[in-house]
């Protein structure tokens, strides 16, 4: 049995142009791809879950979690230069690693997309009901229709996430029926969101005060293995907030000139982001406080059942850490209820697209995989009127409705950030094995000291995965267990590698199937 069995760049090119996708994006459209789908549940709902787990100290958990991401762009722009073609870390390891190790990649990446997804419409759903619903137009929904199950780390009386179902629904059908037409809007999206960011870090600074920053870091740096908190607890939380700039390699088989558009796209859309993270956390700290609720002197776990109870209480109902919508909550208490109310409408506007994009990043992984025949063939069926693969979209679509409707953001932000920390550190071996095997393979963009920057990157991706919650440590063992059965049952066999296959000829040519950003310069 060849597990390494390697498919070779030629071949990947090649298989490329036999069924392509449509190259129209440049420069800027990568940028704002990457910038529409890094901005948005990580910074307007996750600030809250971070606060729990370090305290003020979620400050310096961005810059943690923010110098791991930098490092592994730097990886991703070099190999992705090389290897312009859709499936990001997948496509990448398969050219370098071998078709096992691509398959545990590519398998890690659709839980990110997946799970990621679902965390993104329950983000949706808290500042629709509460900004929207609640706020603006006095109706509160039934508890139970707000949140999963208190036993699944819901709220008290929660059933069922109804609105986050809903939205992952909507937006899946709207993907079906054509990704062009569905998000012509979302460079407007993108504005809408800096714009809000913008305007809560001009109306918070005048107002910080020194004493909210005081103790810095109340649960400590660590905060113990698997307990997910602490300063790196919260970082590898805060993670999910920077996912997103690898959805930019994912696009770069539609992209023109993907060598120096995709590199610009990466570096661009990750340092906008971190500039805003930073302003906008130490503006909501620094305001009304963040200090999280505490027990034998330490934070209460987020998503608990216990952290649900206390948040229920009225002496922490209106925390930072217990808002289900915390910049338009900071906004609320500081007295600017209109303001803190349009920004719970650019949140509730925007988001819908973030979800678009992960959904989208994850329906063409499971389109490249199987166009290699590692998943059924059907998945790669183009619908012959929307020209979308509305098979693999439905699927996924239901599935990240199903996550949504029933776990708390914090529990799938974890979940997500496990596939992601290990797809991340597995392109990081890849460009370094790749610089070596094949010197001479031009390249746009080079990592500076890659080794270096290699081994930082799977050192903080190591380091960040042994700081999330154990709970969603666990999940990818388990994810990966699943996958080998799929792998070694079906996908070894009808491998288009495996049965010499290299490159793909098939009739379905892929024009219209474009990334959710608009097709103009």
């Amino acid at each position: 049995m060849n597990l390494g069995r390697i498919k070779p760049l030629d071949a990947i090119l090649a298989a490329t142009e036999k069924k392509a996708l449509h190259r129209t994006l440049g420069p800027l459209q990568l940028t704002l791809f990457g910038v529409g789908c890094i901005i948005g549940t990580g910074i307007f709902v996750l600030t809250a879950v971070g606060a729990q787990k370090a305290g003020p100290g979620l400050l310096l958990s961005f810059v943690v979690s923010g110098a791991v991401c930098v490092v592994a762009a730097l990886c991703y722009a070099e190999i992705a230069s090389i290897v312009p073609v859709a499936g990001s870390a997948y496509t990448y390891s398969y050219a370098v690693q071998g078709e096992f190790l691509a398959w545990t990649v590519g398998w890690a990446l659709l839980l990110e997309y997946a799970i990621g997804a679902s965390a993104v419409s329950v983000g949706w759903s808290n500042y629709f009901t509460d900004t929207v619903l609640a706020h603006s137009l006095g109706i509160n929904l039934p508890p139970w229709m707000k949140a999963g199950p208190l036993f699944l780390g819901g709220k008290p009386g929660g059933l069922i996430n109804l609105p986050a179902f809903m939205i992952a629904l909507l937006v899946t059908w709207l993907l079906m029926i054509g990704t062009k037409e569905s998000a012509r809007f979302n460079a407007v999206l993108v504005a809408v969101k800096l714009t809000a960011l913008t305007a809560f870090i001009i109306l918070t600074f005048p107002r910080l005060n020194g004493h909210h920053f005081d103790p810095l870091m109340p649960a400590g740096i660590f905060g113990g293995f698997g307990s997910g908190v602490g300063v790196v607890g919260a970082a590898a939380t805060m993670f999910f907030a920077y996912v997103g700039f690898d959805a930019v390699s994912t696009a770069a088989e539609e992209t023109k000139n993907p060598q120096r558009n995709v590199p610009i796209g990466l570096i661009g859309s990750l340092a906008i982001c971190t500039v805003f993270y930073m302003l906008v956390s130490a503006g909501a700290v620094g305001t009304i406080g963040g200090q999280p609720i505490m027990e034998a002197g330490a934070p209460l776990t987020t998503g608990s059942p216990e952290l649900a109870r206390q948040c229920a209480l009225p002496q922490y109902a209106e925390m930072l850490v217990c808002s289900r919508e915390p910049l338009a909550h900071v906004l609320r208490t500081l007295g600017y209820g209109t303001v803190g109310n349009l920004l719970g409408y650019a949140a509730f506007a925007a988001l819908p697209s973030v979800i678009l994009i992960l959904l989208f990043g994850q329906t063409r992984i499971f389109f490249v995989m199987s166009r290699d025949g590692l998943l059924p063939g059907f998945l790669s069926t183009v619908h012959p009127r929307w020209r979308t693969p509305h098979i693999c979209t439905a699927i996924t679509g239901a599935a990240v409705a199903v996550a949504a409707a029933f776990l708390p953001v914090g529990q799938l932000a974890d979940v997500s950030n496990a596939g992601t920390l290990y797809a991340f550190m597995m392109v990081a071996i890849a460009v370094w094995m790749l610089r070596y095997r094949n010197p001479h393979t031009p390249r746009a963009f080079l990592v500076p000291a890659l080794p270096l920057i290699a081994i930082l990157t799977v050192v903080g991706c190591l380091f960040l995965f042994f700081n999330l919650p154990k709970e969603a440590m666990l999940v990818l063992p388990i994810w990966t267990v699943i996958g080998f059965f799929i792998y070694f049952g079906y996908s070894y066999r009808h491998s288009h590698l495996g049965r010499g296959i290299i490159e793909v000829h098939e009739p379905e040519i892929v024009e219209d199937i474009e990334p959710p950003i608009p097709a103009t310069d």
